[in-house]
């Protein structure tokens, strides 16, 4: 409930900073970027995509809407990177303004949480921008084509993932595993606004 209750804080509010949302039928724009892995690797969305998807999720350390989803995040991309998805989450966040969202403490966080796919850095909020992203989380994967296929929420349950109902994106990186088409192309995308850096 408590999330419920932070939605008009959250998730309603219009951010000034991203390009127009990037449409299903697309493909990932600035996907050669190099932005910095917690293992210090410089890596982009093209050199981690995987033979069957890739799965992009704009993340952070400290939204609420975050943190309540950050388990499941890191079960279905695990899950996934093993059937052919490949996986980065991106923190488009600009940690001068939540010192919970520094280089540090995602290297931890992604420890604590078992992450076995890439977090990495958007500095700048360039690739971000680029995706037209605007909450944490917010997911887009794309087909092995490398086109856009679901662009949205998790599930319909921020709260409680025993009470989850609609299973969005798992659904969607289950057809796309399975080549099949999508089912629920697009959901909201629930989340903290993301923080961009100043241009």
């Amino acid at each position: 409930m408590r999330y419920r209750i932070l939605l008009s804080a959250f998730a309603l509010s219009t951010l000034v900073g991203s390009a127009a949302a990037l449409q299903l039928g697309a493909t990932a724009p600035q996907n050669t970027v190099k932005m910095r892995n917690i293992d210090g690797r410089e890596l982009s969305i093209a050199e981690v995509a995987g033979s069957k998807g890739t799965l992009v999720i704009f993340t952070c350390n400290h939204c609420p809407w975050a943190k309540a989803w950050e388990t499941r995040i890191a079960e279905l991309g695990n899950t996934y990177r093993q059937r052919g998805i490949g996986v980065i989450a991106i923190n488009a966040n600009d940690p001068s303004t939540n010192a919970e969202d520094s280089f540090d403490k995602m290297v931890t966080r992604a420890k604590e949480r078992d992450f076995q796919f890439p977090y990495v850095v958007d500095n700048g909020s360039k690739v971000a921008r680029a995706f037209g992203a605007e909450r944490t989380p917010e997911a887009y994967l794309f087909d092995a084509n490398g086109v856009l296929v679901y662009h949205g929420t998790i599930d319909d349950n921020a709260d409680d993932a025993n009470a989850v109902k609609q299973h969005y994106l798992r659904d969607a990186l289950e057809a796309v595993v399975s080549g099949q088409a999508v089912a629920l192309k697009e959901t909201k995308a629930l989340g903290c606004g993301i923080k961009f850096y100043n241009s």
